[in-house]
C-alpha cells in the first residue's frame, strides 16, 4: 500500500472515530438523564381516611367531686368520626347522648335514681332541651409517637367553649383508639348549682366546678 493510501485511510478512521465518540457520549448522557427523571417521579399521595366511631365499644365515664365526696358514672357516645392523613390524626368530632347518663357509685336505687334525675334536670344538663353535647377537634398537634395535644370546641346546653387536653391516639391499619381525660368547668355552660363561685355560705354543700370526662373511643376506617 502506498504512503498516500495509508494517509487517506488514517484520515478516514480518525474522522469516523471523532464522529462516533460524541454520539455515544450523548446517548449515555440521555440514558443517565432519563434514569434520573424516572427516579425523581413523585409518589402518589394517599387520600385522607375517615374512621367512624363505634358507639357500642367506645366508653365515656365521668367523675364529679363535692366537699363531702364524689360521684361517678357513664354516658354513651351517639356519633363520631376521625380523619387521618398520612397516618396522623387531623380532625374529628363526637356527640354525647346525655339522656344515657348513669351513676355507678350509689347502690341504693332511690338515691341513684334521684341523682340521675337531677343530672338530667334544668339544674344540670337540661336533657329535655339539650339531649346531646358535642366535641369538635379544631387542632391536633402530634407531640411524639402516639401522643397529641388536642384543642377543640365543646358544646353543652347550646353553649360552646374551647377546651384542650393531651390524648393518646393509636392508629393501627383500619382501627383507631383514642384515650383522653377532658376536664370541664361546668359553670361555663350555665351549670352553677352549689358552686362556691356563685353562691355564699354553702359549707359542706359545695359541688366543685370542674368535672372529668374520661374518653375511650374506638373507630374503624370506612
Amino acid at each position: 500500500m502506498t504512503r498516500l493510501n495509508i494517509a487517506v485511510l488514517f484520515t478516514a478512521i480518525t474522522s469516523l472515530t471523532a464522529f462516533t465518540l460524541p454520539a455515544a457520549k450523548n446517548t449515555a448522557l440521555k440514558t443517565v438523564k432519563a434514569k434520573t427523571l424516572t427516579a425523581k417521579a413523585p409518589v402518589k399521595k394517599l387520600a385522607p381516611k375517615t374512621y367512624k366511631v363505634d358507639n357500642e365499644s367506645s366508653k365515656l365515664t365521668w367523675l364529679a367531686k363535692k366537699a363531702t365526696g364524689e360521684h361517678n358514672g357513664e354516658v354513651k357516645v351517639s356519633n363520631g368520626n376521625f380523619v387521618v392523613d398520612n397516618n396522623t390524626l387531623k380532625s374529628g368530632s363526637f356527640d354525647i347522648d346525655l339522656n344515657t347518663i348513669t351513676d355507678a357509685d350509689l347502690a341504693d336505687k332511690p338515691s341513684n335514681d334521684k341523682l340521675v334525675s337531677t343530672l338530667k334536670s334544668e339544674t344540670f344538663f337540661s336533657t329535655d332541651k339539650f339531649p346531646k353535647a358535642t366535641f369538635v377537634i379544631t387542632s391536633a398537634a402530634k407531640t411524639s409517637g402516639q401522643q397529641y395535644d388536642i384543642k377543640g370546641k365543646l358544646t353543652i346546653k347550646g353553649i360552646t367553649n374551647e377546651v384542650s387536653f393531651p390524648a393518646t391516639v393509636t392508629i393501627a391499619g383500619k382501627k383507631i383508639t383514642a384515650v383522653a381525660k377532658i376536664t370541664v368547668d361546668r359553670t361555663k355552660y350555665d351549670i352553677k348549682f352549689r358552686s362556691k363561685n356563685f353562691f355564699e355560705n354553702l359549707g359542706d354543700k359545695v359541688i366543685y366546678d370542674d368535672f372529668d370526662l374520661n374518653v375511650n373511643l374506638n373507630a374503624t376506617a370506612q
